[in-house]
């Protein structure tokens, strides 16, 4: 039987950087058992006093930790082993290793990342485009988007969009309806990188007779029908090849790697 284990995620700031290693981490080991608590912005030793008095309540604590004040992480490091909780530090030999490789001393600062810059205005107002543009509510601006989505029902567009927007993507949506015309503005569109979504309609069935099932709403037949899935992606891929736009297929891929996957595409596209 595998152990059950108790992780600590300690970081000085809002803790997102942890949690995304975390989820690299945990994704290689397919019978690792866990319980997962966060702390987000640890800056004192009263605080880190807490969390091993805690560790030290359950078997098989561990911490693993985003610490850069150098005082604190190595207190943190020493009250670990003292008190027998295994501890990783994520950061600290990378921010050395970068160091003596730049030359240059690092400044230690929590939240460092969490500036309030030109980047992160951008961010926000691509946020703020894309929540609006959100399932076609709004093309009448299409010319404003870095980024244009189209897809058929449930084939992870607004995820997707707001994932872009996260890293400063201005993002539009547009659902494809079978035997409704998309917008002429689109197919006149130069500006943005237009990309087209396909699932496997096995798959999309699947997904869309559980979102039917939540709403319990049973009146919706066509819109689970597989022949009728099976038509709206012929007709969307007939569509995207007709304007060459690239296509991607979201079966089984994650939110991440679509967005990855666009964003290669962007990438090609600004240097053709």
């Amino acid at each position: 039987m595998n152990q059950k284990y108790n992780v600590y995620l300690v970081s000085d700031s809002t803790g997102e950087t942890l949690d995304r290693i975390f989820l690299s981490l945990k994704s290689q080991f397919s019978n690792f058992q866990y319980e997962k608590k966060e702390f987000a912005f640890v800056r004192t030793e009263q605080q880190i006093d807490k969390i091993i008095k805690e560790c030290n309540n359950f078997e098989n604590s561990l911490i693993l930790y985003t610490i850069v004040e150098t005082r604190l992480a190595k207190y943190i490091s020493k009250q670990s082993t003292q008190n027998n909780v295994p501890c990783f530090g994520v950061l600290g030999n990378l921010i050395l290793s970068f160091s003596k490789l730049l030359n240059q001393k690092a400044i230690h600062k929590p939240s460092a990342q969490h500036v309030l810059d030109d980047d992160y205005y951008k961010r926000i107002e691509a946020i703020q485009f894309t929540m609006s543009h959100d399932d076609g509510k709004k093309i009448g601006d299409i010319d404003d988007a870095d980024v244009i989505l189209l897809g058929v029902s449930r084939t992870s567009k607004t995820p997707t969009s707001i994932y872009l927007a996260n890293r400063g993507f201005k993002t539009i949506n547009i659902p494809l309806v079978l035997d409704q015309k998309i917008p002429e503005s689109l197919k006149l569109n130069n500006k943005a990188c237009v990309v087209g979504l396909v699932a496997d309609p096995d798959r999309l069935a699947d997904i869309r007779r559980n979102r039917v099932a939540i709403m319990k709403d049973h009146k919706l037949k066509e819109y689970t029908d597989l022949e009728f899935i099976r038509k709206e992606i012929y007709d969307s891929k007939i569509l995207f090849k007709k304007n060459n736009w690239p296509i991607i297929d979201v079966t089984r891929r994650s939110v991440e790697e679509t967005a990855a996957s666009i964003l290669k595409i962007i990438e090609i596209k600004k240097y053709k």
